[in-house]
């Protein structure tokens, strides 16, 4: 029986006093901006695009895979290697705007191989946004031992997702696929106004909240990382088929009754608790444990759809898909800081590599074997059994959390 999480009155107060400060609801805009908007609205966009261009799902396939997840790749390797310690908070500022010209011109074109320089670029500055955030916040968080808490501040994606979800459409409708991006853009653009100016540096705490009420978990040894990055590249590659694809084969079922991008909806409104829910999780049995148990769900999900592409089997699809993709980051950047608290943002930029490596194969080889077969049956079940085969390879990482 999962149990009702609570808070202490300890966690309230430091909440309150800092997850709630206007700096950290930046940095949930600032994941709104660059992931849940700039990365992940193409999902919902790419059927419109599809029907407007008629490129087939290959070409959707190299389109996503070897641009957008190049990109992040080689952000990632890039990021890990930079010493930025003190120089983050302005590789963000930069991030975030290139970010939103990358996402603003792919309205003015329709030439593919720009497309591809875009995305190119959109993915290289994804990931040194998420890995540039991310360390910021784990590193205040572990300053006042609340590392658990981590997932607050994950939410800006789900939200970012969400969002688009609902307003692709109609916005489409009106403006058709181009001025879907470009309206995308513009929104991307006043949530950074508001935000610009008041990203700044954060001080390390000097008064340490709850030091001795929540103890530091039982964690792997650092040599257990290289099976934590080999879960986490399969995950990206296995999670990927879902996240690129789930909108089309709604869109393509005969057996869907409804408008496709709800869908997407439900996965972002999934992804908006779910972080929080992984991180108490985690905290409360083991971050190894709630990885793998993750996992196991999210390939349930990602088959489901294989079995039949009807309303509910999709809804619940994208349900597990929210609330499981986000959580597994969560998790995953977590327990990697706890293991190496150090130069957070260079493991996190392996991880974010391997993941970003899986990210680039899955959905390239989704999509020839579904164009080749005329269905996403197969690629689905492929997607589903590499996760299954992340997750194993966590098996032995749980006997380090026995307390």
């Amino acid at each position: 029986m999962i149990p009702k999480i609570r808070y202490s009155g300890e966690e309230k107060e430091w909440y309150y006093a800092k997850a709630n400060h206007p700096l950290f609801n930046r940095w949930r805009i600032a994941l709104m901006i660059a992931m849940g908007i700039g990365r992940f609205s193409y999902t919902v966009i790419l059927p419109y695009m599809q029907e407007a261009s008629g490129f087939s799902r290959a070409t959707a396939g190299y389109f996503l895979a070897s641009s957008n997840y190049l990109g992040y790749l080689i952000g990632a390797l890039v990021v890990g290697r930079l010493s930025i310690e003190q120089k983050r908070v302005p590789f963000l500022q930069v991030g975030l705007i290139i970010s939103m010209l990358t996402t603003i011109f792919m309205g003015f074109t329709e030439t593919i191989i720009i497309w591809y320089v875009l995305r190119f670029i959109s993915g290289v500055m994804s990931a040194f946004i998420f890995v540039v955030i991310a360390s910021l916040v784990l590193d205040q968080l572990a300053d006042n031992n609340k590392s658990h808490l981590s997932g607050l501040f994950y939410s800006g994606v789900g939200i970012g997702i969400a969002i688009s979800a609902i307003i692709v459409s109609p916005i489409h409708a009106i403006f058709k696929w181009n001025g879907t991006w470009i309206a995308l853009a513009l929104m991307c653009v006043l949530l950074f106004v508001f935000i610009a100016l008041f990203i700044k540096p954060i001080p390390h705490s000097k008064k340490q909240w709850g030091n001795q009420s929540i103890p530091v978990p039982k964690m792997p040894p650092k040599s257990w990382l290289k099976w934590l990055i080999v879960a986490y590249s399969l995950e990206g590659l296995g999670y990927i088929v879902t996240g690129t694809f789930i909108v089309s084969i709604a869109q393509e079922s005969t057996s869907f009754h409804g408008n496709a991008a709800l869908v997407w909806f439900v996965a972002g409104l999934a992804a908006i608790p779910s972080c929080i829910i992984c991180s108490k999780l985690s905290q409360r049995f083991g971050y190894v444990k709630i990885l793998l148990i993750s996992m196991v769900l999210q390939a349930v999900g990602i088959a489901l759809p294989a079995l039949a592409t009807n309303t509910i089997t999709l809804y619940l699809s994208a349900f597990i898909f929210g609330a499981t993709f986000m959580g597994i980051t969560t998790i995953v950047t977590t327990l990697a800081r706890h293991i190496v608290p150090v130069n957070s943002h260079q493991i996190l930029g392996y991880l974010t590599a391997g993941y970003a490596l899986g990210q680039m194969v899955g959905p390239t080889v989704a999509g020839v074997l579904a164009n080749s077969t005329n269905s996403y049956q197969y690629s689905l079940v492929g997607a589903a059994t590499v996760v299954i085969i992340g997750a194993l390879s966590l098996l032995g990482g749980v006997k380090y959390e026995k307390k």
